[in-house]
């Protein structure tokens, strides 16, 4: 099986060697610093795996459900700890799709499951999510798309990359759609816990026997560098299932990440953290909004939650041109190119990373590229 890269690992790998000087696009929040946890952190804790379950440390399972709001209706036997959400989606997708599988996921959104799909041989059927329409997800036509053959719905909520939100009556059609096909329905929620006009809408885990909802702490609590997600469903065979295929990727959790994790979502320190998390991203969105609003040419749907969106390039500009002649002398900025996610002319904008990512920098060097820009130059 051949893994094709997407476009958006493509673009890292590309400017990797950049060293830009600002950046416009930040996707997780702040990251904190190890001496934030010292004073909870064992000195004799063993490098070796835990010892204790290969599904992960108990009790991070444990906040794992409570902050997904399903300690009611799942146990910690429904929840395996993964290296990150990248890792729960892998481990989903692979064991449920085989060749000629059809798999439905929507467009713009994550591409892990569509590379990961075609380079199985599953058949990928993709539901539109369009601009005019606020970004939102076409119920009906996700209705009319799902079939008899459909093996898998994978979406994400809050949305990645638009911050489109679902809310529970949403998400309950979605699982009445996935239920009269019989499918899995993966929601993978990276950002939940970063709304900025609704409440957090409930996980897929709890409402669909079938459902599946996969997250981590890299993005709403910045611990990217830890790699710690997880995995939850009811399906006992289904978590088994990955347990098993884990074994034969990652084997085990790494135990400072679990460790870490652990102490980050305790119910004494995850409502702060949170907290501080969406008051960082509230000021950097309004910052953002303030500031496309003055962008002759530059629009966006402003996301309804998580850290990023997608901001649409006046008229003839292509997003990887653009995004390579803002990486270069004298702006010397990265952002993401809409290409990334099938988006040619947008742009993906972030407001992630609190204070220190000195997003009015950024800001200033993306509009002065943007007046710069040259007349005639290859779109």
């Amino acid at each position: 099986m051949k893994v094709k890269i997407h476009r958006l690992f493509e673009y890292l790998l590309e400017t990797t060697q950049a060293a830009p000087e600002a950046i416009v696009g930040f996707s997780l929040s702040g990251a904190p610093v190890l001496g934030d946890y010292l004073a909870e952190l064992d000195p004799n804790q063993s490098l070796d795996w835990n010892n204790r379950d290969f599904r992960g440390l108990p009790e991070l399972r444990n906040h794992v459900l409570a902050q997904a709001g399903l300690d009611r209706l799942c146990t910690p036997q429904d929840v395996l700890i993964t290296a990150g959400a990248a890792e729960a989606n892998y481990l989903s997708v692979m064991q449920l799709l085989q060749p000629g599988d059809e798999i439905v996921i929507e467009t713009p959104g994550w591409p892990q499951a569509e590379v990961l799909a075609r380079a199985i041989g599953a058949e990928v059927v993709k539901v539109t999510r369009r601009e005019a329409d606020g970004w939102r997800l076409p119920l009906d036509q996700m209705a009319d798309a799902v079939s008899s053959k459909t093996k898998l719905i994978f979406i994400s909520n809050p949305n990645n990359p638009t911050g489109d939100l679902l809310g529970r009556s949403d998400l309950e059609e979605l699982v009445r759609i996935a239920e009269r096909a019989g499918a899995w329905l993966l929601v993978d929620e990276v950002y939940a816990g970063l709304e900025w006009d609704a409440p957090r809408a409930p996980s897929v885990a709890g409402l669909y026997a079938r459902g599946i909802t996969t997250g981590s702490v890299s993005k709403a609590l910045g611990l990217q560098g830890l790699r710690t997600g997880w995995l939850i469903c009811r399906d006992a065979d289904l978590v088994m299932d990955a347990v098993i295929r884990r074994e034969n990727s990652s084997e085990i959790m790494n135990i400072m990440g679990e460790v870490i994790a652990e102490i980050a979502l305790r119910p004494d320190r995850y409502p702060q953290a949170m907290q501080k998390a969406r008051r960082e991203g509230a000021a950097n969105l309004a910052e953002m909004n303030t500031w496309i609003a003055g962008q002759e040419g530059l629009s966006w749907v402003a996301p309804r939650a998580g850290l990023i969106g997608l901001g649409r390039l006046p008229e003839g500009i292509d997003s990887d041109a653009f995004a390579k002649f803002l990486l270069a002398d004298p702006y010397r900025t990265f952002l993401l190119p809409g290409s990334a996610y099938g988006q040619p002319g947008h742009i993906r904008l972030g407001v992630g990373g609190g204070a220190s990512v000195n997003l009015s920098k950024g800001l200033e060097r993306v509009a002065l590229a943007l007046k710069d820009w040259p007349v005639g130059k290859l779109r």
